[in-house]
């Protein structure tokens, strides 16, 4: 089967989008990428991001290509623009002529900026997992001479056009939420092994005195948790010290008898 340019260019972009469970991730080099795959597949000038932290703070991050351009229309949207409509509604803006908008009094700093870019049209769709809202993908097209667009890269339609923004815009979203439950399950992992690690020496520590003691375990566990509540020190830095044979025996078996509620570890 026949597959052109543009298909072998959006399985590209979707592969790319999609890998974000890694080490190292950041957002603000992932996004300039996506927003670039959205400029060579659907012939655009210029593309952007708008992301909104459920506190309200806005972020904007746009394409190499007019990366400029691209940050001046979303600054330019303060007021109103394509960006906040898709984000306000959860829904794609349609494209939208500039020069119609402006005739409208649609957006009146962002049309006059766009209009200063040379861009003839724009359309957005909203950047969202499920009912969580991100943000929205901004994209900015300008009327380009008919020699100068191969098939490949000509628009076949509008509504094309924004089922593939769309399509890029679900899929970085995807790729933002898989990454952020990885950080999680990466943080969470780490926090269960240094705790189960923590365990670990403080048992090999309690063997330890109560077998150079000829004490109960229990006992032995009593003076590390008095000896490391008179020095202000972490139970399992205390275990460390013993199992490392540098902590001061003497000290530790001040607490190996009497008072203590004898708690277990």
């Amino acid at each position: 089967m026949h597959r052109s340019t543009r298909d072998i260019r959006l399985a590209e972009a979707l592969v790319e989008t999609a890998d974000t469970l890694v080490d190292g991730f950041e957002a603000v080099h992932y996004l300039p990428r996506v927003a670039d795959h959205c400029v060579r597949l659907l012939a655009a000038r210029a593309a952007g991001f708008m992301l909104i932290d459920e506190d309200g703070t806005v972020s904007l991050t746009a394409s190499g290509t007019h990366r400029e351009v691209a940050l001046d229309l979303l600054r330019a949207q303060r007021g109103g623009g394509p960006c906040l409509d898709s984000y306000s509604s959860g829904r794609p803006v349609p494209p939208v002529s500039i020069g119609a908008a402006r005739a409208a009094a649609r957006w009146p700093e962002f049309t006059e900026r766009a209009l200063a870019h040379d861009i003839a049209g724009t359309f957005a769709v909203p950047l969202r997992r499920h009912e969580r809202l991100l943000g929205a993908l901004n994209v900015f097209v300008a009327t380009l001479p008919p020699e100068t667009a191969s098939p490949d890269d000509a628009a076949s339609d509008d509504g094309t056009e924004l089922r593939l923004a769309q399509l890029i815009a679900d899929c970085a979203a995807l790729g933002l939420q898989n990454h952020t439950a990885y950080v999680q399950c990466r943080t969470l992992a780490g926090q269960l092994q240094q705790a189960l690690s923590s365990r670990v020496r403080i048992e090999q520590a309690k063997g330890m005195l109560a077998e150079r003691w000829n004490t109960p375990a229990d006992h032995a566990f009593v003076a590390l948790r008095q000896y490391a509540r008179r020095h202000q020190l972490p139970l399992d830095r205390v275990a460390q010290a013993v199992i490392d044979r540098v902590a001061d025996d003497a000290e530790l078996r001040r607490g190996a008898r009497g008072g203590d509620d004898g708690g277990r570890a």
